[in-house]
């Protein structure tokens, strides 16, 4: 009643519009001028001191859907975007990159004991048997699949929790490796020294990473050759879609990435899951469909960890924290093998502790290579002059901002989140209108 009740409250709601219902808006003080680089002449000032409460509403550009719903919904459509200009051109990249050899591939975890599975009998076994510690083996129920059960071990004693933990510290790097190797097929079955593959095809890539119910990382990634220039150069002749396939296939067998010695653990060597979907990209319109996998990649984007059940959206920094999280049995066991192991000497450079609360993986959600496409900030940079935001030619900017604040009252959160669900549906009401882009879905890994 306060908010509504205050003369500036429709400014206010201008606002809120504005940062399309944000749930957690940055609050700035400050101002900015525009000045004519030319003839010295001020063409726009503007200051928050005018403003209600004397501060600006900015978004908090928070990409996960349980922090903030409307911010999480635009880093979605800019993933969207970026990973489609890589497939089909826009954006600064050529429309040719829709006929170059194209692959969408899924890299898995590798197997650190039996867990319940879902969709089929979980793990039936004619002789039962238990293992060491008393537990069956096997499992003949069929489970649901958001069944509690899918995805936790038969027997948590036999799980090998510290190489799950230290294969999520590790998959970045593996995932580095896996690239190069790569490469290095492609030079090798082409008749190449390694060296000079830079100067006849370029491997470009966008990838996410998403925690499957086990609670481990896959990688599903669009890989896609290049000529040496990058997107506007044409790969060679030997660059086929085949051959990338037989490269990613063997790079994804080959590569491993060995942990440094540890008297707790010994020395572990990481490698990928056997379980390795490749799937070629046709612009004939055979195999998957070019925007339906864009939208497959976006959509883990925006994912938090407590929407997967994989760790938490906030970091632990005690062992309290991880005693008192709303999880599983089995991630607060990984996160507890987090907490131990991280104090050991060897393992220190993987700061295993502060990333507890990812079960240990340190790597970007989205993770692409310079040439694939476009970048987040040239997106946001083009909205914003879409907008009316951007800086006009020949123009100098003076701008001087001070943080305040975060966030909104419960009174206007209320608000905040109704103007965003008005959006949302006005949004829904024109893309059925005007028929919106595909969004299949992708049953890889």
């Amino acid at each position: 009643m306060r908010l509504a009740q205050d003369p500036q409250f429709t400014r206010w709601l201008d606002q809120v519009r504005a940062t399309g219902g944000c749930a957690h808006p940055i609050h700035l003080s400050g101002h900015t001028t525009t000045w004519d680089e030319a003839t010295g002449e001020c063409l726009h000032h503007y200051d928050t001191r005018t403003e209600p409460g004397g501060r600006l509403l900015i978004r908090c550009r928070n990409r996960r859907a349980s922090v903030c719903a409307p911010c999480s919904r635009l880093h979605a459509g800019d993933t969207f975007h970026l990973v489609r200009a890589g497939l089909v051109g826009g954006k600064n990249v050529p429309p040719a990159v829709r006929d170059r050899p194209r692959l969408f591939i899924t890299l898995t975890a590798p197997s650190f004991g039996p867990v319940h599975r879902a969709g089929e009998r979980c793990r039936p076994r004619r002789d039962g048997g238990t293992c060491e510690h008393g537990r069956p083996l096997g499992c003949g129920a069929l489970h649901d699949t958001d069944a509690p059960q899918v995805g936790q071990p038969l027997c948590a004693d036999c799980y090998d929790y510290p190489a799950h933990v230290l294969w999520h510290a590790h998959a970045g790097m593996l995932w580095d490796r896996f690239t190069r190797a790569v490469r290095r097929h492609l030079a090798t079955s082409a008749g190449l020294v390694q060296s000079h593959f830079p100067q006849h095809a370029r491997l470009s890539f966008a990838c996410v990473a998403e925690y499957q119910k086990r609670a481990a990382v896959h990688v599903h990634a669009v890989v896609r050759l290049d000529g040496p220039a990058g997107p506007s150069d044409e790969p060679p002749p030997w660059g086929t879609a085949d051959r990338l396939a037989d490269a990613v296939r063997a790079s994804a067998h080959r590569v491993v990435v060995r942990t440094p010695y540890s008297p707790a653990t010994g020395q572990l060597a990481l490698r990928w899951g056997i379980q390795i979907d490749v799937r070629p990209l046709r612009a004939d319109g055979g195999g998957p469909d070019d925007d339906a996998v864009a939208a497959y990649i976006a959509k883990y984007v925006t994912k938090s960890a407590s929407d997967t059940g994989a760790g938490t959206d906030y970091r632990l920094t005690t062992r309290h924290d991880i005693d008192t999280a709303h999880v599983t049995g089995h991630v607060r066991t990984l996160m507890r093998t987090c907490w131990r192991l991280g104090t050991l000497p060897e393992y220190a450079p993987l700061r295993l502790r502060p990333w507890t609360h990812t079960l240990g993986y340190r790597g970007h959600i989205l993770t692409k290579s310079r040439a694939y496409s476009t970048t987040y900030t040239a997106l946001r940079a083009d909205r914003a002059e879409h907008q009316g935001h951007g800086d006009a030619p020949g123009a100098i900017t003076d701008a001087h901002w001070r943080y305040t604040g975060s966030g909104h009252t419960p009174g206007a959160a209320l608000i905040a989140s109704g103007i965003a669900e008005d959006l949302a549906t006005s949004r829904e009401t024109a893309r059925d209108a005007i028929g919106g882009p595909a969004r299949g879905a992708l049953g890889a890994g």
